[in-house]
């Protein structure tokens, strides 16, 4: 029998809030916290350095645009990360090239810059105007190699698209943090798929999703993040306040009893080409 190979993970929940040198600062302290119970692995939720500013279009709120990693935060995180001996998951709005993404940087635990996931689906909607303010990712679905496991990221709105889930699956995650900024209606799917992709690809699944009403208004996140294991099960989730949950995952090779490999074996990527049909 293969042994367990546990790794602390924690995922961090918060109201947004603005300039972006206080929210940093919360966060760096909320990471501080989770690092003092354990935490090895981090995640902070989507566009972390401030309110959720989709919810109007406003063309002042470029300016928390910032380039990955030579920006404030990635490098701050870079910092802490080192300091701490933690992986960090750092979700930002990104500048480059004169194009402005919804982008997570992935540090390692001495400090390294790993790389980045540029989220990929862009919504446009009332009071989620991300059209407005984001280019749509071109960098496809990296998994990274981290200090205590292989890590992907998807974010927000991807979750409504398997494609990009499966390929993170075929690209090796073992797993798949998905921070969002989410309310509403979405709650009905929120315990759903992405427990599905957990599920379906034999991954672990780190969610995350902001918490009360900020100042921009008038999205109402519920909060309520969560951990899915590999067969699809919630095992922690957190409230609908400000929370760090923590979780040990089992990050050990899966066995058949939650993903048969015959799920591999038998896939038909010959016959899949209407995925892709413009």
């Amino acid at each position: 029998m293969t042994a367990a190979r546990t790794v602390r993970t924690a995922l961090i929940q918060t109201v947004g809030v603005s300039p972006l040198e206080a929210q940093n600062k919360h966060n760096v302290a909320l990471i501080e916290q989770a690092a003092e119970q354990g935490a090895q692995i981090v995640c902070l939720q989507e566009l972390s350095t401030g309110p959720y500013f989709c919810q109007v279009e406003d063309p002042e709120w470029f300016q928390l645009a910032e380039p990955v990693p030579n920006g404030p935060t990635t490098q701050l995180m870079m910092e802490t990360a080192q300091r701490l001996g933690v992986v960090l998951v750092v979700p930002l709005y990104e500048q480059a090239d004169n194009f402005f993404y919804n982008t997570a940087a992935v540090i390692d635990a001495d400090g390294s810059y790993l790389g980045k996931y540029r989220k990929n689906h862009i919504p446009h909607g009332n009071y989620f105007y991300e059209k407005y303010y984001f280019k749509p990712g071109n960098l496809g679905y990296p998994v990274f190699d981290t200090a205590f496991g292989r890590v992907g990221v998807y974010i927000c709105y991807d979750r409504h698209f398997p494609e990009g889930a499966r390929a993170l699956g075929i690209n090796g995650a073992e797993i798949v943090f998905i921070p969002s900024a989410t309310s509403g209606e979405s709650e009905e799917w929120w315990s759903l798929e992405q427990r599905g992709h957990a599920k379906a690809n034999g991954y672990w699944v780190g969610t995350i999703n902001r918490v009360g009403l900020e100042e921009l208004g008038p999205n109402d996140f519920y909060g309520t993040s969560y951990f899915a294991d590999p067969n699809g099960t919630i095992v922690a989730q957190a409230g609908r306040t400000e929370e760090i949950l923590i979780h040990d995952i089992d990050l050990s090779p899966l066995d058949a009893r939650t993903m048969p490999n015959t799920f591999w074996r038998d896939r038909r990527p010959d016959t899949y080409d209407e995925l892709v049909a413009p």
